[in-house]
């Protein structure tokens, strides 16, 4: 998938600036493909060059004039074509997985630290995807065009649970060597009171 792709399909929900596209790929599809706001409005110029989408100039007064983006035809036969090939697994680059791995010659109290760090990101982001999803799809159904958003939710969840569990389970074990445990586990009890 190249950035061009994912940008097209963000469009397909409305016109937006690429301000608004930048905001809309941070709280959609940037939890799973990452570019930063310069890269995002280089690919529109590359997208505009290409006859894949086409700005529209909005004057206002007292700021300046806005440029709106929308998909052209030729923006909507690529993003259908590119919708239409196989995707490709992805692959995983963690360098504490590899410090795991090497566990016998690091510092096991760094590595707890790191651990920890990286439990309370996974359970905020698990967190974060349940509000999204409560949010927009309070009743667990979703129209035939927003089911897809819904399904990655639904995933995202999936995936923050087990990496939290997993963290879990590493500063256990890791905590039996050290003989010090100070992790909290993630209660569904809890989570569900706060709803």
């Amino acid at each position: 998938m190249a950035l061009g792709d994912a940008i097209l399909a963000c469009l397909t929900e409305r016109p937006m600036t690429g301000y608004e596209l930048a905001k809309t790929f941070d709280a959609s599809i940037g939890f799973f493909w990452k570019a930063d706001h310069q890269q995002i409005y280089r690919e529109l110029s590359r997208l505009r060059d290409k006859g894949q989408v086409q700005g529209r100039e909005v004057v206002q007064s007292g700021k300046p004039n806005k440029l709106v983006y929308t998909l052209t035809a030729e923006g909507r036969a690529a993003l259908r074509h590119w919708g239409a090939r196989p995707s490709v697994p992805p692959s995983i680059k963690d360098d504490l997985l590899v410090r795991l791995y090497a566990l016998d010659g690091v510092d096991i109290e760094s590595l707890r630290t790191d651990l920890m760090a990286r439990l309370e990101h996974h359970r905020d982001r698990y967190e974060r995807y349940e509000r999204m999803l409560n949010k927009r799809f309070p009743d667990g159904t979703a129209p035939p065009a927003d089911l897809g958003k819904m399904l990655n939710l639904r995933l995202g969840m999936r995936h923050e649970r087990v990496v939290v569990e997993w963290c879990e389970e590493a500063l256990d074990a890791l905590s039996a060597i050290s003989q010090r445990n100070n992790v909290l586990p993630l209660d569904d009890s809890k989570r569900e009171s706060n709803s």
